[in-house]
């Protein structure tokens, strides 16, 4: 069957970048050197969903499953070799999945998360989000479940099941926060899916939420990117199953503006994807010399995870790397050695 040999290459993608090490006893970080830092949360699946070619749903049970839903952060001097911190145990308990985690342009770090609790409205408002700050990296403080949703229907009159993967960009030009995210109206959250968005200047109010991006495939996973005056959005294809074929990989859309229309990169691999199957939960920055995007996914039900590199957003090359087990849906962002060295007092390294 299809996805029987989609795994079997999976695995063997993700068998060769020793993704186990989690001890980096020779990170040594210098005076004014930038560093890199990995927000995560930690899991293994304990199926992977498949569908077959009567359009029924297939449950493939996955070994040893496990689940740690709070925010983990490693670092790096390269941005491929990574070392957890506090041995690879969170560094706040708070429920959450999917951390997005960079310093707002005040200075603040601000978190969006998948989950962190249930509102009691929600039968009116419909789901909601997580949404932190930290002016430390050490201290976290739960601000508020957002809404985003709230007030939005289909034409059947029904509220969207989901939120999933907030994350949010500054726009200098409007001077407000711009939020993204996926939510679908069907009984899963991979079917059917669409990226949505909305404005914030303060976090309290919100305008209503919007369609942002609708290809032709179910969409989840939107991050953004500004370089050179573009919007770069990756996303995961999330489609998949005997009539499709394995689909679920990370794709490429581009824009003059920020709220578009994003047109769709047409990638190298699997007609049109940018990195192998099956990885979702993208994350980009420029390296610290400027010079290449790295882009980082997780391969999702094989317990490891990835980052390509490219210069010029089209050509893509795997890097050799070593990331924290079970890493799973991570945010780089690069931080000082002051804010690095704070980390490593905090919590130390394994």
């Amino acid at each position: 069957m299809k996805y029987l040999l989609a795994a079997a290459a999976l695995l063997s993608a993700a068998s060769v970048m020793a993704q186990d090490m989690t001890c980096a006893d020779n990170l040594k970080i210098e005076d004014g050197q930038k560093v890199y830092m990995l927000t995560y949360f930690r899991q293994r699946y304990e199926t992977r969903i498949e569908i077959d070619s009567a359009g029924r749903t297939v449950h493939v049970p996955l070994p040893d499953p496990m689940n740690v839903e709070n925010l983990h952060i490693a670092l790096s001097t390269d941005g491929r070799h990574w070392m957890a911190l506090n041995d690879n145990k969170p560094i706040w308990n708070q429920q959450m999945r999917d951390p997005y985690v960079r310093r707002g342009h005040d200075g603040v770090w601000r978190l969006m998360a998948t989950g962190g609790g249930r509102r009691a409205d929600r039968q009116e408002v419909g789901p909601s989000c997580l949404y932190a700050t930290s002016t430390d990296l050490v201290h976290w403080q739960k601000e508020d479940l957002l809404p985003l949703m709230k007030g939005v229907r289909n034409d059947a009159g029904n509220m969207v099941r989901n939120i999933w993967a907030p994350e949010w960009f500054y726009d200098e030009k409007e001077g407000d926060y711009f939020l993204v995210w996926s939510s679908s109206f069907e009984d899963a959250g991979w079917k059917k899916s669409r990226l949505w968005y909305c404005r914030t200047k303060d976090w309290k109010e919100f305008t209503l939420a919007r369609p942002l991006f609708e290809p032709s495939y179910s969409v989840i996973d939107g991050t953004l990117l500004l370089k050179d005056g573009k919007y770069y959005l990756f996303h995961k294809e999330e489609e998949f199953g005997e009539l499709t074929g394995e689909r679920r990989a990370i794709r490429l859309a581009v824009s003059d503006s920020l709220e578009g229309p994003y047109e769709i990169v047409e990638g190298h691999l699997n007609g049109g994807q940018i990195v192998p199957v099956i990885t979702e939960g993208p994350s980009s920055v420029m390296d610290i010399a400027g010079e290449k995007c790295l882009l980082y996914y997780d391969y999702c039900m094989a317990d490891g995870f990835g980052v390509s590199s490219s210069s010029d957003f089209k050509n893509w090359t795997i890097e050799d790397s070593s990331f924290p087990s079970e890493a799973r849906h991570g945010t780089v962002s690069i931080i000082s050695s002051e804010e690095a060295r704070k980390l490593l007092e905090a919590f130390g390294g394994k």
